[in-house]
């Protein structure tokens, strides 16, 4: 990497931490120095873009700084929200202006061309320096991606107060990475509908904490609210309403407007369970449809799945998937895998037949079926994403390149790591973001939610990406995501129940340690938290409060 000699220096002579009350980085850079002077914003400051042929999402993500850097107005949060900074701000150096720049031999590509390379690939790291004598500030990197990355951090480093916008850390040099490639949010879409605008909300607020990756969950039993061209019975009958529908042209500019925030959207459409709601356009490829009592059949209402041993079940999700992926510039996409209920089959009379007929077991049905979709995707270049039991509880065999994600455990993941697997790690018992709001069946009032208790952004911080695992396996994790199941969410509460604690997984798996080489600790994280949360609500986004504001003028005043 061009910045590595750069990065052991400033690892040998830097490392300090914000000091109280401006505690602003999220997630904590890998190397920084601060200052203690105060430095203003001039009213004339604008981006230098010294990169000939500058991609136009480049120039977008420039105007978008601008933008945030006048509006967010965000005042400091100590007491008096910034009133005792003024004498430091009469002598202050004024900033003008910031340059930014490629490395020299850097390939020009758009933001949403570097978002959606293969993972380990992509170039996010740069090289932030502000001076505290007022001259040109300097944002380098070796991608537009890295840039990216670089204006997020900028942008947080700033206050308002008395029609200024200042900090008061100059100088400030950073040389920042992340530590693993993949930093996702998982979206379920299907149980409840969130409009467009709720999603390209929730991907802002994603590339402000440096989340690279919108996972997805857009179908699942309870309704098919994607449009596909080849099968459009699917969304015409499997759809909640006819607005309740992700056209082709909205996942496009989904994905689009995902890109340019340096996001890639990867797409999940979970099979052979969690699919009966393809029942009601193709009621011949679905078993157990509707059946009672759901317990014995299903997780959770409404019961069926697909009858994945059956050929001509098997080539339409092969069609299907490979239809939607082909759409997607990602490389990824998952096909699930998970929660499949063995009671679905054993009375269901076209499984049985086929299995008598040829002889398989259901176990057997699967690995074809398994086989079979996985390389028709693979054929046409994407890896496959799967749940954590297509590896654990089904003797199949899966591609060496296939990607696991772990969800029901964190204990999981060295049983995984153990066969070889790249890791995702999704661990409900850390980030599943819709645990502990009470059941949601009905007639059950004093039920909770299976994976109580509610998963605290403190909990969720604790997280060790690493715990159980050999030094040798290590690499084989890509990174984590926090997760929303929508059962009792939709868009009148995505932002509270999502933010500011997916921010939590976001540093963990971009820093992963403290500058100074410390580990992340929640004591030294929560007023910068804090802060993320405050300048998200500044920007529109109802990020719920993590204290009283008392404490978070306080840093540390409301610890145990």
């Amino acid at each position: 990497m061009v910045f590595s000699r750069y990065v052991m220096v400033l690892a040998l002579v830097g490392g300090c931490l914000l000091p109280s009350g401006v505690q602003a980085l999220w997630p904590i850079p890998a190397t920084l120095e601060t200052g203690m002077s105060a430095l203003k914003i001039s009213p004339a400051f604008y981006f230098d873009v010294q990169i000939e042929g500058a991609p136009l999402d480049l120039l977008d993500a420039v105007a978008q700084s601008q933008y945030y850097l006048e509006n967010d107005k965000l005042g400091r949060l100590v007491v008096g929200r910034g009133a005792n900074d003024t004498t430091a701000l009469a002598s202050a150096m004024t900033l003008s202006i910031l340059t930014l720049s490629l490395t020299s031999g850097a390939t020009v590509e758009p933001i949403s061309s570097e978002a959606v390379k293969p993972l380990g690939t992509r170039s996010e790291e740069y090289a932030l320096m502000i001076p505290a004598d007022g001259s040109a500030a300097t944002l380098t990197a070796n991608s537009t991606l890295g840039l990216y990355r670089g204006l997020t951090t900028f942008n947080q480093l700033f206050y308002y107060y008395g029609g200024v916008t200042y900090t008061l850390l100059a100088p400030i040099s950073i040389t920042d990475t992340p530590a693993y490639p993949f930093r996702g949010l998982a979206l379920d879409t299907s149980r409840n509908y969130y409009p467009v605008d709720d999603i390209l909300r929730t991907l802002d607020a994603m590339s402000w904490v440096k989340i690279n990756t919108f996972h997805w969950h857009i179908t699942d039993s309870q309704s098919f609210p994607l449009e596909v061209a080849q099968y459009p019975e699917l969304a015409i009958h499997g759809a909640y309403s006819p607005r309740e529908v992700y056209t082709a042209s909205d996942v496009q500019y989904i994905v689009q407007y995902a890109a340019a925030r340096g996001i890639d959207v990867m797409m999940e459409i979970d099979t052979p369970g969690h699919t009966a709601i393809i029942g009601a356009a193709y009621p011949e490829y679905v078993a157990c449809f509707d059946a009672s009592p759901w317990a014995h059949f299903a997780g959770e209402p409404p019961t069926g799945q697909l009858r994945f041993a059956l050929p001509e079940v098997m080539n339409f999700t092969a069609s299907l998937l490979t239809g939607i992926a082909k759409t997607l510039p990602s490389y990824y996409f998952s096909t699930g895998g998970d929660e499949i209920n063995t009671n679905c089959y054993a009375d269901d009379y076209p499984t049985q037949k086929q299995l008598n007929s040829t002889g398989m077991t259901l176990n057997g049905a699967l690995a074809t079926f398994t086989q079979t979709t996985h390389g028709a995707l693979m054929a046409q270049g994407k890896t496959p994403v799967v749940w954590q039991e297509m590896a654990l509880d089904w003797n199949i065999t899966l591609s060496n390149e296939t990607i696991v994600m772990i969800w029901i455990s964190s204990e999981d993941a060295a049983a995984v790591a153990e066969m070889g697997f790249r890791i995702i790690q999704a661990p409900s018992n850390y980030f599943y973001l819709d645990c502990g709001a009470g059941e949601w069946l009905g007639d059950d009032p004093t039920g909770n939610s299976w994976c109580d208790p509610f998963k605290t952004w403190s909990e969720s911080y604790t997280f060790d990406p690493l715990a159980n695992l050999t030094e040798a396996q290590y690499d084989l994790v890509l990174g984590g995501e926090q997760l929303l199941w929508s059962e009792q969410s939709g868009p009148q509460n995505v932002d509270p129940i999502v933010w500011p604690r997916a921010a939590s997984s976001a540093e963990i798996f971009w820093s992963a340690k403290q500058p100074t080489g410390a580990p992340l600790n929640v004591t030294e994280a929560l007023p910068r938290l804090h802060d993320v949360r405050y300048r998200m609500v500044q920007r529109g986004v109802n990020a719920i409060p993590l204290q009283p504001q008392w404490c978070a003028l306080r840093p540390d005043a409301c610890d145990a």
